[in-house]
């Protein structure tokens, strides 16, 4: 009697594992609504675009080839302000709407949203960068172009002296030489500032899309309505299923 119940339990321990192995397998896909997902990167856009040009109407934002960011230690106060805060709120406004038009009640979800906005508005700004729209960002978005024509040390913004005519006065001469001197010190800065000015842009540009990231993910939470804090899923939620 006891070997015919030891040798019933030992299939049956089988199909236990044999189901748990199954349910080990089982893949679980996330759903992802690419309509809400198109919508909240027009959204991201067009905000980085309203906040890029208010920049450059209050002055934060400067695009003069000759107040280029060589030191990022000296960028102005307001200009910092409006990069950090242009790049990260454009993209927690996309991540919300992604997560509002598709109607997600998990911030898990909502936070994949977020992020696949991100995702999708990367190789448009790309695209945008490239054509010349960057320089209507402003800040650190504008990096996404890389290096425009006038950050080239060939392509110095100064105007050189006319030549003297054969005729020409000792003061003018003078005056000549004084310029000539002028000219090629401000040429020779400007070159030796080029690889600073390049280097601060990419700093700029990686520094705008991590922001851009970590606002697009905390817009998708945000959108979900559920707390934003880590321990929720596995206190609050469950208690919630319980009542």
């Amino acid at each position: 009697m006891v070997a015919k119940v030891a040798s019933n339990r030992i299939p049956d321990a089988k199909a236990d594992e044999a189901a748990a192995e199954a349910i080990h397998e089982a893949w679980v896909s996330w759903p992802v609504n690419w309509s809400a997902i198109i919508v909240g990167m027009l959204a991201s856009l067009a905000a980085i675009l309203v906040f890029g040009l208010i920049g450059m109407a209050v002055g934060a934002h400067v695009i003069d080839p000759e107040q280029r960011w060589v030191d990022v230690k000296k960028v102005a106060i307001g200009a910092l302000i409006f990069s950090v805060a242009g790049a990260f709120f454009a993209f927690v406004i996309g991540g919300w709407v992604s997560g509002k038009i598709a109607g997600i009640l998990r911030s898990e979800t909502g936070m994949l949203h977020g992020a696949i906005v991100w995702l999708a508005a990367f190789p448009v700004m790309m695209i945008l960068a490239a054509l010349g729209a960057g320089s209507l960002w402003g800040g650190w978005h504008a990096g996404l172009a890389g290096s425009p024509n006038w950050a080239s040390a060939q392509a110095a913004p100064f105007d050189k002296p006319e030549p003297l005519a054969s005729s020409a006065t000792p003061e003018e001469r003078t005056r000549y030489t004084d310029a000539m001197n002028d000219y090629q010190q401000k040429v020779q800065a400007w070159r030796a500032d080029t690889p600073k000015v390049t280097r601060n842009a990419a700093l700029g540009a990686v520094t705008a899309l991590l922001l851009g990231l970590v606002g697009a993910v905390l817009g998708g939470w945000m959108a979900s309505g559920e707390p934003m804090n880590f321990t929720y899923h596995r206190t609050g939620r469950l208690q919630k299923q319980t009542i």
